[in-house]
């Protein structure tokens, strides 16, 4: 998959760029990082301008985070039901739906670039929850441009070591994974404690 999109992209360029993350942003799996990290190494070979590929890049994962958002919001039971099966199934998706209504905003942007792996389950989640569209977009914009200018910028310094690069990134992505998923569970813990306090009381 990764030398078929890379070939992709060396062979067809902006177009393709714009294409395969619109579609890893509705949620299919698609090395996006590793796509970001080797665009920025051919911004500073001069194949593409920086600006050029971090706006596509950013117009392009919003177009599939609207997708995935208007699916969870508008899509009916029946695609909701396919796409949460697809997204790791109906607990996951109640969960992040909890969390969508929790965290919000702020949720939506940090999903964007420091854990991009549960992004597409946000999407989803937030339309489910009926997050106010108008306010899912401006944070998704916002984040989006982040993580495009990011990985960009470090494809261009770092165009030698582009590999090595996405391997230490996706290391860093599943630690703040796992921090975070480790911070829920000890919340969790901490509220049925205190429940059983009380009600011992």
């Amino acid at each position: 998959m990764r030398e078929q999109i890379l070939s992709a992209l060396s062979q067809y360029g902006s177009p393709a760029l714009f294409v395969i993350v619109t579609i890893a942003s509705i949620g299919v799996p698609l090395p996006i990082t590793l796509l970001l990290i080797v665009t920025g190494s051919l911004a500073a070979q001069g194949v593409i301008p920086a600006w050029l590929a971090i706006a596509l890049a950013a117009t392009g994962s919003v177009l599939g985070d609207q997708i995935g958002y208007g699916i969870g919001r508008w899509g009916g039971a029946r695609l909701v039901d396919r796409f949460a099966h697809f997204l790791g199934g109906p607990e996951r998706m109640a969960k992040a739906e909890a969390h969508a209504r929790r965290w919000g905003g702020p949720g939506v942007f940090l999903s964007r670039w420091l854990v991009t792996p549960l992004s597409p389950v946000v999407n989803l989640a937030s339309g489910i929850a009926e997050y106010q569209w108008l306010s899912f977009f401006c944070w998704d914009v916002f984040g989006q441009a982040v993580d495009a200018a990011l990985y960009i910028s470090l494809g261009r310094i770092f165009s030698d070591r582009v590999l090595e690069l996405d391997d230490v990134l996706g290391d860093f992505s599943w630690m703040i994974l796992a921090l975070i998923a480790s911070a829920v569970l000890g919340w969790m813990l901490w509220r049925a404690r205190k429940k059983n306090c009380v009600h011992r009381r």
